[in-house]
Parts: C-alpha cells; structure tokens; sequence
C-alpha cells in the first residue's frame, strides 16, 4: 500500500516540477539581460513608449541606433525626460522589443 501510495503521490508531482524550475530559469535569465547606455529622444507614457539613441544591445545583436522601445511598465520612466542619459535592459517580449529595466546613468 505504501508503495503505492509513494508512486501515485510522485506521479502526481513531477509533472509540476519543471513548471517550477522554469518560473526560477525566467528569473534569471532577466536579470542576465545586459545594461545599455541610452539618450532618452521622445517619451509617451500614455502609450508605453520610448524612443531611445541606444549603444549596441548584445542580447538582440543590434547594432547602436535610434528608435522607440515599448515599457514593460509606465512606471519605469518616472522621473525621466527626453535628452536624458539612462542605462536600459532591453528584450523581445511577447515579439516586441521591451525596455524591462531603466535606471539613470551615473
């Protein structure tokens, strides 16, 4: 009985196993995600947009340009005005290019 119990109880687990370690793999891999020296050309904080002139992004193997990023969050840009200098992390997410993280440059 009790081997019984251990294998339906172990059938019922591992199954959600990997869900687990995918949740921790996602975790990680954006905070991975390099730092980016960026000029803030344009915001539009009620779109969720920001144009930036970027340096190279290693992460997306993007050559340094200028062009307008969606925000994974408004709230990131509080405080931030066009001509400002800022470090940014940016990814592909759900097929658009996201700034995911965004601090002043020091």
């Amino acid at each position: 009985m009790k081997q019984r119990l251990l294998a339906l109880t172990l059938a019922l687990a591992l199954p959600h196993a990997p869900a687990t370690f995918a949740a921790d793999d996602t975790a990680t891999a954006a905070s991975a995600i390099p730092w980016v020296r960026a000029e803030v050309k344009k915001l539009d904080v009620t779109t969720g947009r920001i144009t930036l002139r970027h340096d190279d992004i290693p992460n997306l193997e993007m050559p340094g340009m200028t062009m307008v990023f969606r925000l994974a969050d408004p709230k990131l840009a509080a405080g931030v005005k066009a001509g400002d200098t800022v470090r940014v992390a940016i990814d592909k997410v759900k097929g658009q290019l996201t700034v995911i993280r965004l601090e002043p440059a020091n």
